[in-house]
């Protein structure tokens, strides 16, 4: 199995905003009342929406937040490496994969707010995983990173932030 017969067999499209390839699997037919969510939520949401993602060598999930927190899984493939960059100025690294035992994990949580971008590690060819997310995800709560912006924000992490964003 190859990314591209995975892209066909999930019937994957590229992503619009972040990169990488993705198809929503999921969307809850329950809504959150907008009264009853926090301020910064612009409109009523699903309880829940979950999707497929798949990278490649050639594609990152660009730096970027979203207003509610994310689950991602991991499904098949190779090793994911996750920058996390935190409202209070901090930041992780972490690998979600196979390998457990030598500290890959099969789930990693992004809070709400939480600056997040991804890659393949080198020598990767393919990484199958799904993202669960609640309140449900709209592009309305979808935020691009500036490259700019974050480098002055977490100068720490300059050379993950350059290969996990794009433009200025």
């Amino acid at each position: 199995m190859n990314a591209q017969e995975l892209i066909e067999a999930l019937r994957l499209q590229p992503h619009p905003e972040e990169g990488g390839y993705f198809v929503e699997t999921y969307r809850s037919s329950l809504r959150v009342a907008r009264d009853a969510l926090p301020a910064e939520y612009q409109d009523s949401h699903a309880f829940s929406t979950a999707i497929y993602y798949l990278l490649t060598p050639e594609s990152i999930s660009a730096m970027h937040r979203v207003r509610s927190d994310e689950v991602f899984h991991f499904y098949l493939g190779d090793p994911v490496e996750q920058l996390q960059l935190f409202p209070n100025g901090l930041g992780k690294v972490v690998t979600f994969g196979p390998d457990i035992l030598n500290g890959q994990r099969p789930q990693v949580v992004v809070p709400a707010g939480v600056w997040q971008g991804a890659h393949l590690k080198p020598g990767g060819e393919f990484a199958l995983f799904g993202c669960t997310v609640s309140p449900g995800f709209e592009y309305a709560d979808y935020e691009h990173g500036s490259r700019r912006l974050l480098l002055d924000e977490y100068p720490e992490f300059r050379e993950l932030i350059g290969v996990l964003s794009t433009g200025d």
